[in-house]
């Protein structure tokens, strides 16, 4: 007999029934009260007033320039350590990164997809407060979800200033749906599910639902109507599709948006792109406190003594020295992993296939060039780059020796000859999970099983795309200018750029035309194999959403496609890597490390970032930086 997924919820006993019906004791009442806005909690504040600046030299290289080790580099940075910041793109920001495209006769700024700062992003807006930055930000006032299913009506949500339940109260009070959310109480499933969902406690969330998927979970008895306007869209804007994500996971994500969240879901989005918005800012920091910062650069080894890392070298560009290749079975290429190569055709000279974006292996398609299935940047048969957002053609190589089953080759232009080494006092990874993967690949000496065992467990997050098209005429639109989606076969957010960005408002106006952005948070590649797949469907699909499109002519349109987010399946919790490590002077930070406290999606790497850095600064006697979060456990818990 199959177990039931609710079997791991604990009873329900009689008090925790009259907590949930709202007969709590006077001070449970007082503490929730509409009228008394909870404050953010503070996380390992320290007690004692201890020094802000290093009164030594010490040096720390981040691995990583995401907002991740954007972050742990700033703080740092700030505090007096030599900070050396690596990323192997040309371009920093990592998933929010920006590059430059051309329209016709007019430059833009493109990116990986529009991104909203919720106000409980606590610590990401205090350091945009810290750079002065927030002239950089601008309300988006309310935030909508339409659903293709005609029976649901559009859900609107405000900002707000209450805590859960008054919270939930309003979003009942003021939803259309509110009949069709077919939650009864009196069920005892409908119950236990109730409790889950507003008695967050990390240990014992975790502990109770991480065995178990979104999908697998509302199989049983689960209330439709909130599984079809709350859960499935919610879930997917995680990044993470219901059939590979832990419940665990999706309870600390509801509870840091909904049911721990006194702010309300209105969010701000940024004036412009986020290379100019925010990156770029974080970067001058960092630069003007003497941090160096190294793009294109490859870290092609990590060597450790017993328990530490001795030393890091990297380049940029490619070695000179000779190397041989294998024959790819499964293909007509030479290598594997990322490191895979192709004969140019009619030469005698090869390219490597590993796109000089960020490093995802790229693909021959159809039209006989080669297409990045990450970021969407695209090269001719001989490496050249035609789209962004790589900046650099492929690296060519020259053919020393070709044999049936193996080629050797030497790279025909190096720009940094022998590779540069650095002994730094601290190193921290803040890649994303292909990266951090690829970095313990290239680690000698020895290395602690237990971190290895946890790098190799981490997974990645089905794909995500997003793609912009140009029209030459508006149209009427009266939901949010960012407006989440559901029931789509692959659309689950709509964007109107030409009303929320300057360079796009200022080109709607002097043309007459708009630019719309589709998302696909977490699509299958087995439904999407191809570019063009992706293109038309989210074509077909624009069409239905806004049918006035129809009649108007699509003068540009962009897609990017991107494997690299970190994926939060069941059973991962307990092998999730945290800051700290076995190896004393390497520290984690990204998305896909085990958080202390609630948080998702940018603030999870932001806050990542700064627990790098306060564990740093911890070791050194010297004042963490206070970091902040949602009351990290449910009202409801038992």
């Amino acid at each position: 007999m199959n177990q039931s997924p609710y079997s791991q919820l604990p009873p329900i006993s009689r008090r925790t029934v009259l907590k949930l019906f709202g007969v709590g004791t006077v001070g449970g009442l007082l503490g929730y009260s509409r009228f008394s806005k909870p404050q953010p909690t503070v996380f390992q504040q320290d007690v004692l007033k201890l020094p802000q600046q290093l009164d030594k030299p010490l040096s720390v290289v981040v691995v990583g320039a995401g907002l991740a080790g954007l972050a742990c580099a700033y703080e740092l940075s700030q505090r007096g350590f030599a900070v050396t910041l690596l990323e192997k793109s040309s371009l920093l920001g990592g998933k929010v990164a920006s590059w430059q495209i051309d329209v016709g006769d007019e430059a833009f700024r493109m990116e990986h997809g529009f991104h909203g700062f919720f106000p409980q992003y606590y610590n990401l807006n205090n350091l945009v407060a810290e750079l002065e930055i927030k002239d950089n930000f601008q309300s988006l006032n309310r935030y909508s979800v339409l659903y293709q299913d005609s029976k649901y009506k559009p859900e609107v949500f405000y900002p707000s200033s209450s805590a859960f339940p008054w919270n939930m109260v309003d979003l009942a009070v003021a939803s259309p749906n509110l009949l069709r959310w077919g939650i009864n109480l009196t069920k005892l499933k409908h119950l236990q599910v109730f409790q889950a969902i507003t008695g967050f406690q990390i240990q014992k969330s975790f502990a109770r639902l991480d065995r178990i998927s979104v999908a697998d979970w509302v199989k049983s008895d689960f209330p439709q109507g909130l599984y079809d306007l709350y859960f499935l869209p919610f879930a997917k804007s995680s990044l993470n599709a219901p059939d590979l994500m832990s419940v665990g996971e999706l309870m600390q994500f509801f509870h840091f948006y909904f049911f721990g969240n006194p702010e309300g879901l209105a969010f701000n989005g940024t004036r412009d792109d986020m290379g100019t918005s925010l990156v770029q800012p974080i970067a001058d920091a960092i630069a003007q406190k003497g941090g160096k910062i190294v793009t294109g650069a490859t870290v092609d080894k990590i060597h450790l003594s017993p328990g530490k890392i001795d030393y890091l070298s990297y380049q940029q560009g490619e070695s000179s020295v000779p190397f041989w290749v294998e024959r790819n079975n499964a293909t007509q290429y030479y290598g594997a992993g990322d490191r895979v190569f192709a004969n140019i055709p009619e030469s005698s000279e090869a390219i490597s296939l590993t796109c000089t974006h960020q490093g995802c292996t790229v693909a021959k398609a159809d039209d006989g060039k080669f297409h990045c299935p990450c970021h969407g940047a695209v090269f001719d048969k001989e490496g050249k780059v035609l789209k962004g957002p790589a900046t650099k053609d492929l690296p060519r190589y020259q053919v020393i020796q070709q044999q049936t089953d193996k080629l050797q080759l030497a790279a025909i232009q190096q720009l940094q000859q022998n590779p540069e080494t650095i002994k730094a006092d601290y190193y921290v990874f803040a890649t994303d999970v292909p990266g951090v993967k690829q970095l313990f690949n290239r680690t000698t000496g020895e290395v602690d099983d237990k971190v290895r065992s946890q790098i190799d467990k981490l997974a990645v997050a089905d794909p995500f795309a997003v793609c912009r098209f140009w029209f030459d005429s508006d149209f009427d639109w009266e939901h949010s200018n960012f407006t989440s989606l559901s029931g789509y076969k692959l659309t689950d957010s709509i964007t109107l750029y030409h009303r929320i960005q300057t360079q796009f408002i200022d080109w709607a106006k002097k043309t007459g035309g708009s630019v719309v952005e589709l998302h696909a948070y977490c699509y299958k590649e087995k439904d999407f194999p191809t570019q063009q797949a992706l293109l038309t469907t989210f074509q077909q699909e624009l069409y239905q959403i806004v049918p006035q499109l129809k009649q108007a002519n699509i003068l540009h349109r962009e897609l990017v496609n991107q494997k690299n987010f970190a994926g939060y399946p069941p059973n991962s919790y307990a092998f999730r890597p945290e800051t700290s490590t076995e190896i004393s002077n390497l520290l984690f930070a990204g998305d896909w490390v085990k958080m202390p406290f609630p948080s998702g999606l940018m603030e999870r790497a932001v806050s990542s970032g700064l627990l790098a850095a306060n564990e740093i600064l911890h070791r050194q006697g010297l004042q963490r930086r206070s970091l902040f979060s949602v009351n990290p456990e449910g009202l409801f818990n038992i």
